[in-house]
């Protein structure tokens, strides 16, 4: 079977992080997305919000990083919880586990630089988290990209959006 989710959209609230007792990180929050439509000639806006929930250190990133309002794309799987509230009713929803996350808020602001971060569910609190070392390395030569590498703008073509389509 296939379980994947991508979704892009603004957080509604702040991350609400905690730690389990062997010290892994889970962070929950929701997404706001938006679909625009027109129906009879008439533009209208569908808002789905969606509950993600982030483990180990990419719940730590998000929740240094990212605050209610931070544009983001998450991509995940689609999980179906269940539980009995105070009232002894049982209780569903379906909520997105977050593997792999990207800030998309511009780098001017706090609020993250579009990188990708994967999430490391199930990892203990023991291991350190290894991240990627990346060794900024000095190019051997540099040459200048010649002008008949780059295409003409005759041959570039035009694609005609309406801003109301676009679901950011």
């Amino acid at each position: 079977m296939y379980n994947k989710v991508i979704l892009v959209g603004n957080l509604t609230r702040d991350i609400e992080l905690r730690y389990t007792q062997g010290g892994m990180g889970i962070a929950n929050s929701s997404i706001a997305t938006s679909r625009k439509f027109t129906v009879n000639g008439e533009k209208k806006e569908e808002v789905c919000f969606v509950d993600i929930t982030f483990f180990a250190r990419s719940a730590e990133i998000a929740n240094q990083y990212l605050r209610k309002g931070s544009k983001i794309l998450v991509e995940g799987r689609l999980n179906f919880d269940q539980w009995v509230d105070q009232n002894g009713q049982k209780r569903s929803k379906h909520s997105v586990v977050v593997e792999t996350m990207q800030m998309l808020d511009s780098k001017g602001g706090n609020q993250g630089s579009g990188d990708e971060y994967p999430a490391q569910q199930g990892q203990s609190a023991q291991q350190d988290y290894q991240q990627p070392s990346y060794q900024q390395q000095k190019p051997q030569s540099y040459q200048k990209p010649s002008t008949q590498q780059m295409p003409s703008s005759s041959s570039i073509p035009v694609i005609d959006i309406d801003e109301d389509e676009i679901p950011f």
